[in-house]
């Protein structure tokens, strides 16, 4: 998974409600554009360079994986969104809310739209102030000097009051922490890993991902499966046991979050797919033994995808050994997941259809897997 950019962004306001038009704009950026990482406290401050009422002004930092000419897109919809009216006018204006890009990881931006880093922010306090309270040491990349220098030195003296309100991240109404072992689960190309990478990243979780690339039984499966279905079922699960118990040993359970691509049962599901009965007789004595051993998950959240969508998954990741896997084997490893599902009632258990859903293209599909993940 690539890195995303890190855009600090500043808001305002001085109409109406200006405390609650920022925790809007705040809501829709972390639902539209990314992870909000950090969030200054709010202040008052004049208007500048025109006579109005006060701003509450306020700086936070986002993760995304969109430019920031995407991301001044996005903020400029969210600006109609709560009531901003841009006129063709010149000069400064009351406003319901005002979005501003004043750094990113990207480095210096240039366009007809945008230009980072924000040229007039040195000579800003209401910009410096929040933006030192969260990135003080975040280096101008043209002045190459840090934001507490800058406010060290700017020339504008215009009072900057911290007030006792205070914005909300958004993600803390998921308190995904709660649930202390959180496993993702689904079929070949459901995206598991993908959203454990996610969730452990945006909550600060540690994380637990299955080795599936170093077992050499894997591309010989898919060759012939009955040949080598016991070999590679067995060897799974020796790895998925040991590394849990190994991994699952270094942390607390009540002091760590924890997140997994995988739960030690779906080495079962595979395995009653691929092995002949009188092997899997065999095989469910040996797991049987080892699963009684094994930390069970707070929640189990199985991602289920449609047969279609899971094969244009494959294809389009593109990993030579699985593009002859047939439907009718996703079929069954689908129906084995929703028969275990059914069968273990003591297990804590979300079933998210994420068929429709592009949950790392688009931000808020993510979001409604959070959504029902805490419901």
């Amino acid at each position: 998974m690539k890195t995303p950019n890190l855009i600090h962004i500043s808001l305002g306001s001085n109409i109406e409600n200006r405390l609650l038009f920022l925790q809007n704009a705040v809501n829709e950026i972390y639902r539209t554009i990314g992870d909000i990482v950090s969030v200054s406290g709010v202040y008052q401050t004049p208007a500048w360079g025109f006579s109005s009422n006060d701003f509450y002004n306020a700086c936070i930092a986002v993760h995304t994986f969109l430019s920031g000419v995407e991301v001044l897109d996005i903020l400029l919809e969210i600006e109609n969104s709560l009531g901003r009216i841009r006129t063709d006018g010149a000069g400064y204006e009351a406003r319901t809310i005002d979005l501003d890009i004043i750094l990113s990881s990207e480095g210096d931006m240039s366009t007809k739209k945008l230009t980072v880093p924000h040229p007039a922010m040195q000579d800003r306090r209401f910009v410096l102030i929040p933006l030192a309270e969260i990135a003080r040491d975040l280096l101008h990349p043209k002045l190459q000097q840090t934001v507490g220098q800058l406010l060290e030195k700017t020339t504008d003296d215009s009072k900057v009051i911290l007030l006792t309100d205070k914005i909300v991240n958004p993600k803390d109404k998921y308190d995904l922490s709660r649930f202390q072992y959180l496993t993702i689960e689904g079929n070949i190309g459901a995206g598991k890993t993908s959203l454990a990478q996610i969730i452990a990243k945006e909550f600060n979780a540690k994380l637990i991902l299955e080795r599936f690339a170093d077992n050499p039984f894997l591309p010989k499966f898919y060759e012939d499966m009955e040949r080598y279905a016991f070999p590679l079922e067995m060897s799974f699960l020796a790895d998925r046991y040991q590394r849990l118990q190994d991994d699952i040993a270094q942390y607390d359970l009540f002091k760590d979050f924890v997140v997994s691509d995988y739960d030690v049962f779906k080495s079962l599901i595979f395995a009653k797919v691929t092995l002949q009965s009188e092997e899997f007789t065999l095989y469910k004595k040996v797991f049987d033994l080892m699963y009684k051993n094994l930390t069970k998950p707070g929640l189990y959240v199985y991602l289920y995808q449609n047969t279609e969508r899971l094969l244009e998954n494959i294809k389009k990741r593109g990993r030579d050994y699985e593009q002859k896997i047939p439907g009718d084997y996703l079929d069954k490893i689908n129906k084995g997941y929703l028969q275990f599902i059914k069968s273990q009632p003591e297990f804590n258990v979300k079933v998210v259809d994420v068929s429709e859903l592009d949950f790392i293209a688009n931000r808020s599909d993510y979001i409604s897997i959070l959504e029902e993940i805490v419901l």
